[in-house]
């Protein structure tokens, strides 16, 4: 690809840069609220409004993953995939009635912090340094896909860009808060919005409407949503995507820190559920245009796929290809689309960076101090685990390239933590019976079996031992023509343990069940808790009816979360008479 972008499309990537920055130099500087506490700075004092959270959690979870991801997937395999919103609804409606009551009850500023009240400390740590691991694994992916795009549009080396993009964020997220981060998620989600719309809108009408696209992805086979096959093997299925997504999606909004902390600076539970609402909708509307975006390069590729006849070499290469070649006719529309595809990165990068701080700080370093620091200390050293941190996740966007399609090797990597981490929050909540050493136990096993899944999956995968197949392309309308249609054949499955060819889909599942029913083993070896003396704070509302009667008068929340001493395995304590 010859065409690149001009001082235009320059001129609105730069402004989007200027924006972000001058946004975290207002909260930092020039706010009435200054970022110099803990609250203001990870909780926002508590004074946010609905729309900024609810388009902060829109734009953190709709990534640069998501913008380039999306329509490649439904490029090379077709909208089966498309059904993850399904999940995605009913994911909703468990967060709002089945975890949030709990983590809104407390009102603690890490999530982790659940884990020392229902548990004890090295539960906590043992949470806390699970959450790092899958962001430390995330972000740079996170990073590597606009540094990606710009590189497709520019023909500037991607490693020379990922310091200069994360080096804003970075900047902005250090010095502004959680403030800053929900106002920049605000600004560059309209942009991602404005970026995807347009694109789409352009490419319809290049193809000849949106009639022309269904027809061309019909005959394609693309259009499918009715894989039933139960083989867990299948890549795709409507098995694999509506029950196993649930679960990664349910460990990605139920008890993320990310989700956890935005949800605790809204000033009520009404509003937190609101927001919740209004993610939902956001992520329905934000995949739909994402999913029908590749339908429609597909249908402009439909005679001459660039990646068969090697134009491009990956295929999440496929739309700033697509944006290059239809858009450069409208001055600033590759601009627009770069800067769309940086903000869902941004956004998302951001968000991973405060939550970072926030758990780090308060479940990791915190602890080890002998005396409580002042706030202004706190937050200084916050600021600088942000930028510590986002300086280790540029080190490494070196390794992401070396992995497989971009939703894929996400959620593969994601599941090694997801699923161990939502299985030690559900063990908690809703088995009263579990005790520390069962959570200990159950946490580390789930983390063994995922991490050996996804990692040797991924190895098998890089050395293209694991290959799926893939929908047909036709180079018939290149120059020069070709008569050849074809798709690229799945991998001889004999070569690859059967284990390794599981879904993505099924791993978080099979980590949340690993440490729940080992979790629960080690429970009755090392000896139940009593139920009626587990704190019902500490425990889901859902399952309050099924409950013994509490013998024990409980201790308040607030003493509990106050004291200096660590909490009993989530037990009440008889008050001194």
């Amino acid at each position: 690809m010859t065409a690149y972008i001009d001082w235009i499309d320059y001129t609105v990537f730069s402004a989007l840069l200027v924006l972000s920055s001058g946004i975290g130099v207002y909260f930092a500087f020039f706010a009435k609220e200054k970022q110099n506490t803990t609250a203001e700075y990870l909780l926002g004092g508590k004074t946010m409004g609905i729309f900024p959270i609810s388009m902060s959690l829109i734009a953190s979870y709709i990534s640069g993953i998501s913008v380039l991801g999306l329509p490649a997937e439904m490029y090379v395999y077709g909208t089966q995939y498309w059904l993850i919103v399904i999940p995605e609804v009913l994911v909703s409606f468990t967060m709002a009635f089945v975890y949030i009551p709990v983590f809104y009850k407390l009102q603690i500023t890490s999530s982790y912090e659940y884990l020392r009240l229902r548990f004890n400390k090295k539960v906590r740590t043992l949470g806390s340094c699970l959450f790092i691991v899958k962001m430390l694994l995330y972000i740079p992916i996170v990073v590597y896909v606009p540094a990606l795009a710009f590189s497709q549009v520019t023909g500037i080396n991607l490693h020379l860009i990922t310091p200069i993009v994360c080096t804003v964020c970075i900047f902005y997220t250090s010095l502004g808060g959680l403030k800053a981060v929900v106002w920049t998620d605000t600004v560059q989600m309209m942009m991602m919005v404005a970026a995807i719309g347009i694109v789409m809108v352009i490419g319809i009408l290049n193809v000849g409407g949106v009639s022309e696209v269904i027809k061309r992805n019909l005959e394609s086979g693309r259009i499918e949503f009715d894989v039933f096959d139960p083989d867990p093997r299948i890549r795709h299925s409507v098995w694999g995507i509506v029950i196993g997504n649930y679960f990664y999606w349910l460990a990605s909004c139920s008890v993320n820190q990310m989700m956890v902390q935005r949800c605790l600076a809204m000033p009520t539970r009404a509003k937190a559920n609101m927001t919740i609402a209004n993610l939902t909708i956001g992520i329905i509307i934000l995949v739909a245009m994402c999913c029908f975006t590749g339908l429609v390069v597909f249908a402009y590729y439909y005679h001459c796929d660039p990646l068969s006849s090697k134009k491009i070499e990956k295929s999440d290469q496929i739309l700033p290809y697509f944006v290059m070649e239809v858009g450069t006719s409208i001055p600033g529309l590759p601009g627009l689309f770069v800067s769309g595809v940086f903000s869902a990165a941004l956004s998302t990068m951001s968000t991973g960076l405060n939550s970072l701080t926030g758990v780090i700080f308060q479940d990791l370093i915190k602890p080890l101090l002998k005396r409580d620091l002042s706030e202004a200390t706190s937050s200084c050293i916050m600021k600088v685990i942000a930028a510590a941190i986002g300086i280790l996740c540029v080190a490494l966007v070196f390794l992401v390239e070396k992995l497989g399609a971009l939703i894929q090797a996400g959620k593969s990597l994601g599941g090694i933590t997801a699923g161990p981490l939502l299985g030690l929050f559900s063990l908690g909540m809703f088995f009263p019976w579990a005790n520390a050493q069962g959570a200990l136990i159950g946490g580390i096993s789930g983390v063994l079996v995922t991490g050996c899944l996804s990692i040797f999956s991924q190895l098998a995968i890089a050395k293209g031992l694991i290959r799926y197949q893939t929908k047909p392309f036709s180079i018939e309308g290149c120059d020069p023509p070709s008569n050849l249609t074809f798709s690229y054949p799945p991998s001889n499955s004999q070569s690859v343990a059967w284990i390794l060819q599981l879904s993505y889909m099924w791993y978080t599942l099979i980590g949340m069940t690993t440490v729940i029913s080992v979790g629960m083993v080690a429970s009755y070896f090392t000896g139940f808790n009593r139920a009626a003396e587990v704190n019902r704070d500490l425990l889901t509302p859902v399952i309050y009816r099924y409950l013994p009667q509490q013998k024990i008068e409980k201790q308040s929340l607030k003493t509990i979360i106050l004291s200096e001493s660590e909490p009993s395995e989530g037990k009440t304590k008889e008050k001194p008479s």
